[in-house]
Formats: C-alpha cells, sequence, structure tokens
C-alpha cells in the first residue's frame, strides 16, 4: 500500500498542521520562480485558488477549524528565492495560513531537527527531503510518529514561532 500524499495526511488533521522551513532556495527550476526572477510580478498563478491548488486547500482546512502555521528560518540579507516567497506569501495569508520569519541569526540557540517538516495534529512529522541544489530528492518525504521525535519537532517549532516576525511586519529589505 502506497503511503498517504502530503494532501491527503492534511486533509485527515483535526486541530492543526504546522510547517517549519529552513532552506533559503527551494526548487529555484520551479517556473513562478523563473518568471518572478523575470520581473512577472502578482501573475494569476501566484494569486488564485483555482491556479493554485495549495490556496484552495488552506482555505478548505481553515474553513474547517484546522490551524495552519507556517515558520520560515531565513539567512539575512535574503536571497532571492526568499524574496520571491516573501512577495507570494499574501496570498497564503489571504487563504487562511498565519506566517512568520525568523532570521537565522536567533536561531543559535534552538534545537532544530535536519530537515524542514511538517508536524499534524502534534502527532505526526513529516520530513521532507531536498538535494543541494533546492530540488526534491527522489526519496522525497519521510513519515514518523515517534514520540521523542515528534517533540523535537513541536518545541523546534514552538520556539522559533514565538520569535519570529509575522509575516505583515517582516521586511526582507529592512529601511
Amino acid at each position: 500500500m502506497e503511503a498517504p500524499t502530503l494532501e491527503q495526511r492534511l486533509q485527515s488533521c483535526r486541530r492543526s498542521a504546522v510547517h517549519l522551513e529552513m532552506r533559503d532556495g527551494y526548487m529555484r527550476s520551479d517556473p513562478r520562480f523563473i518568471a518572478w526572477q523575470n520581473g512577472e510580478r502578482n501573475a494569476p498563478e501566484d494569486n488564485e485558488p483555482a491556479l493554485r491548488p495549495w490556496l484552495a486547500l488552506v482555505a478548505e482546512l481553515v474553513g474547517r477549524g484546522i490551524e495552519i502555521r507556517r515558520a520560515r528560518i531565513v539567512s539575512e540579507p535574503v536571497s532571492d528565492y526568499v524574496e520571491f516567497e516573501h512577495h507570494v506569501t499574501a496570498a497564503n495569508v489571504a487563504a487562511g495560513e498565519l506566517v512568520r520569519w525568523l532570521p537565522r541569526r536567533h536561531t543559535s540557540d534552538i534545537a532544530l531537527p535536519g530537515n524542514d517538516f511538517w508536524l499534524l495534529d502534534g502527532s505526526v512529522a513529516v520530513f521532507h527531503h531536498f538535494d543541494g541544489h533546492g530540488e526534491l530528492s527522489p526519496d522525497d518525504e519521510s513519515f514518523t510518529d515517534d514520540p521523542a521525535t515528534v517533540k523535537l519537532c513541536e518545541s523546534a517549532f514552538e520556539a522559533v514561532w514565538e520569535r519570529a516576525i509575522p509575516h505583515e511586519e517582516y521586511r526582507t529589505h529592512p529601511e
């Protein structure tokens, strides 16, 4: 039997889904990122739920009472990819996702797992695996409900969340 997809796991959430991102670049081959690098801003595929299925999924889950929080640890000055992420995140927030940003220099005393993860209902961790270029690895996902690993993920996320800056207040180019 095939393992459930992340979307299926999210659909089965009852209370919460939190996501910790710790890389400064992901899937630079993404056509949306390439278009953004070429100067396209606010393209429909960045903001329209019909063209960006993630937004529709977030709105559906939040509508069912599921809290979705995403925290991003970023190096500063930010990479071009983080600049792109920041630009398109307003649509995530509009769909109901809570997003915060934490400069990496403020994380030195936080125990962090080695990989980005989703923590679902505080009981299951789904790790994402990327290659050195930020592309998904062939074995791009692993799953655990090991209590010690789940506890590490939960404490890491909450420590980052507590220090992080809400999306609406975070500036990629401080004045």
